[in-house]
């Protein structure tokens, strides 16, 4: 059965948990010093959402925020620190929001509801404020080398974190472990098209391709589809 719960999500959090993250300040001036950062990092992603990774600069999270150039400052002495944090909070904030609905989902499911229930909480996922960022970062990341330095080993870890966990998570696929992995890349890959194409395809055939998606899944888990 696969693992559930609390031990699950700790773990992978744990491992995706941005830099100065995890313990909680101790001192009033120092939480409201983290809350404040935290502000500013939010106020990040609203601006690399709704303007692109360009519309990403201090100046506007500044006027976003209300925060002193001061304050900006010292928190992020540069775009540069500043997007890395973004990056770092992005990766975050996805895991920590698919494995809420999913586990929560998986509580009273049956084996045979397993694979719809991962396959929904993961199309449910992609459609959230910060996956929308994530394809922001990931296409700007493609051209700017730069960014590519933040982006680049947390995208490669957030993946190693992911697969390492997926074996734990299912024990009973360790035999066909391969053929795991693969499920699980056809379902990142066909989830992002069919986002970026449902503008194009509208609903019904969104919906004929994820039930496609599906049965090609559960021919992969009955070990009918050998790749």
């Amino acid at each position: 059965m696969p693992v559930t719960g609390s031990t699950t999500k700790t773990r992978v959090l744990h491992a995706l948990l941005p830099a100065g993250q995890g313990v909680q300040p101790a001192r009033w001036q120092q939480q409201k010093s983290a809350r404040t950062r935290l502000r500013i990092i939010e106020a990040a992603i609203d601006c690399l959402v709704e303007s692109g990774y360009s519309g990403l600069t201090t100046q506007a999270v500044v006027e976003r925020t209300g925060v002193s150039r001061g304050a900006m400052h010292h928190h992020f002495p540069t775009r540069m620190e500043l997007v890395g944090a973004v990056v770092e909070h992005v990766f975050f904030e996805r895991m920590r929001l698919f494995l809420e609905d999913y586990l929560e989902k998986m509580k009273d499911a049956s084996e045979a509801e397993r694979l719809d229930i991962a396959t929904a909480a993961h199309w449910r996922s992609v459609q959230t404020r910060e996956y929308a960022a994530y394809l922001e970062l990931a296409v700007a990341a493609r051209t700017d080398r730069e960014l590519d330095q933040f982006f680049g080993p947390v995208a490669r870890r957030y993946d190693e974190v992911w697969i390492a966990e997926m074996i734990e998570a299912f024990p009973h696929w360790r035999d066909q472990w391969e053929q795991m992995k693969l499920a699980s890349d056809f379902v990142n890959v066909l989830h992002m098209g069919l986002l970026l194409q449902q503008p194009v395809f509208g609903e019904a055939r969104t919906r004929l391709t994820q039930r496609l998606s599906n049965e090609v899944l559960r021919q992969v888990y009955a070990g009918k589809l050998v790749v």
